[in-house]
């Protein structure tokens, strides 16, 4: 009962604040044109900010584990490139690919992993360790993905051309700089002075709840039902099927507590609102994006719940 409520109190708030921006759009308080500058904001200044911050103030070097931070690291890259040679292989409309493949992979690491391990061992264990070697590489594969499969993209493009494209998202893309901006501070173990962190953490904190906003307001039910089949499909995959496939991996490898809750994390946590920002920013599916947001959010609580009774009744954590 307690992990039922623990995952009620963390994924259900986040679903109530896209239903009340779908009920402000409603209302006619927000309008498409506010909403495509909040996205704008989002991807360029807040969420960069909210990565900066929360890499920077890590200690890199407290209890570092390589082969946590190698397992965490493949288990990114396996998930990412199989979900998208796949989608490539069989999805008839390649308009989609980009949007479903990030959606179906990419979960709400920075945000749920830290939560979920203090929740359940009062410390963050090695979550931090979780982030660093999972989250940009979140990032640099979503670039990539989501760069071949814009819908502006011509089919003659040339794999120079791609290549050229993609480095240069890559290198440009606020998200991925953040991170980077951060980890000299971590490495280092420098310390932002007490006013500009505060200030940071002003910015930071913007970041989630408008993007949440942001997802409810444009979400566009007619256009959803739609795109029901691959929602479904995509949230399958990343609630039930990734986690069935990596976790008795990382069991077979010794994982077991806080480690194990944070691969759990890496592999089953509900898709990122993160997604939806990129996806509208790159010009891909932001319908499917966000349909995929909202039902794995909503679904999420169920699903890492049970996932934390049969690690638990196995007695893994």
């Amino acid at each position: 009962m307690n992990n039922l409520i623990f995952s009620l109190n963390a994924t259900i708030p986040i679903f109530l604040v896209m239903v009340f921006g779908w009920f402000l759009m409603q209302m006619k308080l927000f309008n498409a044109n506010f909403c495509t500058i909040a996205d704008r904001y989002v991807f360029k200044v807040a969420l960069p900010v909210l990565l900066f911050r929360d890499i920077a103030t890590m200690d890199l070097h407290k209890d570092f584990d390589w082969s946590f931070v190698i397992f965490c690291a493949a288990v990114t890259t396996i998930m990412f490139m199989g979900v998208w040679a796949l989608t490539n292989l069989f999805m008839k409309d390649k308009s989609m690919v980009g949007a479903f493949s990030q959606a179906a992979v990419r979960g709400s690491g920075a945000i749920l992993g830290i939560a979920f391990v203090e929740n359940i061992y009062g410390n963050s264990g090695l979550a931090p360790l979780m982030i660093v070697a999972a989250i940009p590489l979140y990032n640099i594969y979503s670039v990539i993905i989501l760069t071949f499969g814009a819908r502006s993209r011509t089919a003659d493009s040339t794999g120079r051309e791609l290549a050229k494209k993609t480095l240069k998202n890559i290198i440009t893309n606020p998200i991925i700089l953040g991170i980077l901006a951060g980890l000299p501070f971590s490495f280092f173990q420098i310390s932002i002075p007490e006013i500009p962190l505060k200030a940071l953490t002003s910015v930071a904190n913007t970041a989630t709840p408008i993007a949440l906003l942001m997802i409810g307001a444009e979400f566009e039910g007619k256009k959803a039902l739609t795109r029901i089949k691959p929602t479904l499909l995509a949230t399958a995959i990343k609630l039930v099927i990734l986690p069935a496939l990596i976790l008795p991996a990382a069991v077979a490898m010794g994982f077991r507590d806080s480690a194990l809750i944070s691969i759990l994390i890496v592999a089953g946590s509900p898709t990122t609102v993160s997604c939806y920002i990129m996806a509208k920013n790159m010009d891909n599916d932001e319908i499917l994006t966000s349909s995929i947001v909202v039902l794995a959010t909503l679904l999420s609580s169920v699903t890492l719940t049970v996932w934390i009774f049969i690690l638990k009744n196995g007695g893994l954590i």
